[in-house]
């Protein structure tokens, strides 16, 4: 057994996980019953599945040109992703999209009275 069948074995096992979280991400988005938790699906284990698909590539072409390409696919959707998110979650909650009764912690809410109290003073 040489490096290049361990390195594909590799890369199969990473492109077929990551293509596994792809998928539990849109299930995810499909069955989820609120926004945030749906939001969570579309993110979370879109963006593991993305980096094991993109690491099963890199695995798989060991051009560094490529690679190098791979990296920055990564490195940006890493970046946005989570930005991305927190955009559709507050302007959610904004539009009255959120339901309160399934949060924990509602550190928005206590936010937007503060600055609502501020604009009246």
């Amino acid at each position: 057994m040489n490096w290049d069948t361990v390195a594909d074995v590799a890369s199969a096992i990473c492109l077929l996980g990551g293509a596994f979280l792809a998928f539990a991400a849109g299930v995810g988005v499909l069955r989820f019953p609120d926004l945030l938790s749906r939001m969570h699906a579309g993110t979370k284990p879109q963006v593991l599945g993305l980096v094991l698909v993109l690491i099963g590539l890199a695995l798989r072409l060991r051009s560094g040109g490529a690679v190098w390409a791979l990296v920055l696919v990564a490195i940006f959707q890493m970046l946005t992703a989570p930005v991305a998110a927190h955009m559709v979650g507050r302007a959610g909650y904004r539009t009255g999209k959120v339901r309160n009764d399934l949060l924990v912690v509602d550190e928005l809410t206590n936010d937007l009275d503060r600055v609502v109290r501020e604009d009246d003073e």
